[in-house]
């Protein structure tokens, strides 16, 4: 992609230039009649053309703003396109806020209505388009690629079959300087990584991608579901760049069955951009819909908690989320707060579950208020169940490829809760959350979330 201050000045002055522009074409007497005319709900705004000083004031002050707005964009980071787009709506939506607020005080400058939601919805469209624009790769740009990892044998054989010369490798310094490997050195069993430079620890791997301009980082772990391998693959997922392994080292729930060669791809984002688009948008559609639909009754469902026992309405925990990232979930409270454990416990043999926590776990009810969690993108409704932290580390003890879970988002429903198969029983509840991530799509997830709401509907009726 596009580094350095080339990208800085690119992004500046197209900025610049896109917000004048999408001022001055909205500003246009024509294009503001047909969309005050035939355009749904702005048919109340008014026609107003500014001139002159007027719309130059408009002009500069729009710049000023969306210029200022945008200033976290201005640093070349690699990001996924999605999330280039994304982001970069979210703070013209922030510029055409602010703008707004201008002209809620009436000041000389402010820009019409009319004008101002034009020029906003013009805005949407061609800044995020002129930043997915500038981070494409240029043409004369080789792939760049390091190697990443804590077993030096691997790590070599991985250098050998690669087709370009990586930029370097990064490994622990006490790993790549002790005698096992000064050892291996001396027999020629690392010599391939004596070529290149060790660009320090794994703990650099986010400054290196963005230093050396890097487009795919291949992994080499002894233990591919260790801390340090989800690490780095959340750190390939969230600058957009390309992950890789071995094909000795990995199984199929990590890469597509089809891939060719020694090197395959780590399906870290498994869905194409339709399919991620729609799935994002079912779970904004069915989580704002839940959301009001229930918000009549989060209030009887509080107050029957109050009245039952004491302590809070809602509960708070920790669970683990993508790439063992965590976030806090929130559920209607359905114990005694007192006496809380990460070992799983059966309803029918858990004592601290309360009359009215009965009813809600049996109903699903206490789950309303994570329908938040997946309005703000931190779960979804169709994904393995997310699970407390502390809970975590047991079931990771039963099962040796728990950890491949945190491949999918976690969602409100899975084939383990349509399957009613819970914590408890660990590998059961692993084969089906494994069973989604190789069959997942968009059409397999309306079939769970169908066969979910009829499930309860049957424990209402």
């Amino acid at each position: 992609m596009t580094t350095g201050w080339r990208y800085r000045i690119l992004a500046t002055t197209g900025v610049a230039g896109l917000t004048a522009s999408s001022v001055l074409l909205s500003n246009h007497p024509v294009l503001q009649h047909l969309c005050t005319t035939y355009v749904p709900l702005f048919n109340r705004l008014s026609v107003k053309v500014l001139v002159d000083g007027d719309l130059l004031n408009a002009i500069l002050v729009s710049v000023a703003i969306t210029l200022f707005s945008l200033l976290p964009m201005y640093k070349p980071r690699p990001r996924r396109v999605l999330d280039t787009v994304m982001l970069t709506q979210k703070r013209v939506l922030t510029a055409g806020l602010a703008l707004a607020f201008l002209g809620y005080f009436e000041w000389s400058s402010r820009l019409p209505r009319a004008t101002l939601v034009m020029t906003v919805g013009v805005m949407l469209v061609l800044i995020p388009a002129w930043f997915v624009v500038i981070r494409r790769p240029r043409t004369n740009h080789t792939n760049r690629a390091i190697i990443v990892g804590d077993d030096i044998p691997q790590m070599q054989r991985v250098h050998e079959v690669m087709a370009v010369e990586p930029v370097g490798y990064l490994a622990p310094s006490s790993l790549v300087l002790s005698p096992r490997v000064d050892a291996l050195a001396a027999d020629g069993g690392v010599t391939g990584l004596a070529d290149i430079d060790h660009l320090g620890g794994l703990s650099r791997l986010e400054d290196i991608i963005v230093e050396k301009d890097i487009d795919t980082v291949v992994l080499a772990f002894g233990e591919p579901d260790r801390g340090e391998f989800f690490g780095a693959l959340d750190a390939c997922y969230e600058h957009g760049v390309n992950a890789k392994v071995h094909r000795d080292y990995t199984d199929s729930v990590l890469t597509p069955s089809s891939s060719a060669g020694a090197l395959v791809d780590v399906e870290i984002e498994p869905w194409d951009w339709q399919d991620y688009v729609l799935k994002r948008l079912f779970d904004i559609c069915f989580a704002s819909v839940g959301l009001l639909l229930w918000a009549p009754f989060m209030m009887v469902i509080g107050i029957a908690i109050k009245f039952d026992s004491s302590g809070p309405i809602f509960y708070e925990q920790e669970r683990t989320a993508v790439l063992g990232e965590t976030f806090s979930v929130y559920k209607f409270r359905t114990m005694v707060p007192e006496g809380e454990s990460a070992e799983p416990i059966d309803d029918a043999n858990n004592d601290r579950v309360t009359d009215v926590g009965r009813f809600l776990r049996k109903t699903h009810l206490d789950e309303i208020p994570q329908l938040w969690s997946i309005l703000t993108g931190e779960m979804s409704v169709v994904g393995p169940r997310a699970v407390w932290t502390d809970e975590e580390q047991l079931l990771e003890e039963q099962s040796e490829m728990w950890r491949k879970r945190w491949f999918v988002k976690p969602g409100l429903t899975g084939l383990a809760q349509i399957n009613n198969i819970s914590s408890t029983d660990p590998k059961g509840k692993l084969q089906m959350d494994l069973e989604y991530i190789r069959h997942q799509s968009f059409t397999y997830d309306l079939k769970i979330v169908i066969r979910q709401l009829w499930l309860v509907i049957g424990e209402l009726l």
